[in-house]
């Protein structure tokens, strides 16, 4: 959905008050993303805690919800942003800055049916060209999630295909696996 019909500056839109869902700033336009429902809600939560599981304890690398990122012209909110640790900045009492800056080393979106496919998938094309290492759209509703790697052709990972994870997160799963965290019954 857009939410501004005439070209804004990137820094007019820093200074707009935050929306809930997010709003992103793509070329000059206003993008509110969709209510998530759910599955991509709980996708999104378990991403979370499977990468938090087998990094922050060694600080490799933090899985941040729906993280603002502002970097190369655009303000996006990856579903899941993934920061390896020395990319993180901190303030002096050790907590996380609030501005990320940077793209994220890892960028996951959650395709939801009222979504743009191409929007969403501009947005990780936009993370690997500002040095993001890996980019998922997982897409609930065929069960499929299709990686993005910098130069590389995107690569669709369906049933028992183990799914890329950026080479210093010790993670392994195949897609089966991670549509597997929509069960609850």
């Amino acid at each position: 959905m857009t939410t501004t019909t005439q070209p804004l500056t990137l820094e007019e839109f820093l200074h707009l008050p935050e929306t809930k869902p997010a709003s992103e700033y793509i070329n000059g336009q206003v993008f509110q993303k969709p209510m998530p429902k759910s599955r991509h809600s709980r996708l999104q939560i378990k991403a979370c805690t499977a990468i938090n599981d087998v990094t922050e304890k060694e600080k490799i690398a933090y899985a941040f919800a729906e993280l603002r990122c502002t970097f190369g012209g655009r303000s996006i909110v990856p579903d899941v942003a993934v920061l390896l640790w020395q990319s993180i900045e901190f303030e002096p009492d050790g907590e996380p800055i609030d501005y990320v800056k940077i793209a994220p080393d890892w960028t996951i979106e959650i395709l939801s049916p009222e979504q743009s496919s191409n929007r969403v998938t501009g947005n990780i094309l936009h993370c690997l060209q500002h040095g993001c290492q890996l980019g998922w759209l997982i897409a609930p509703n065929d069960r499929s999630i299709l990686v993005f790697l910098p130069h590389q052709a995107p690569v669709m990972c369906t049933k028992s295909d183990r799914i890329p994870v950026p080479k210093d997160i010790p993670l392994h799963l195949t897609t089966d696996q991670v549509f597997a965290w929509l069960k609850m019954a």
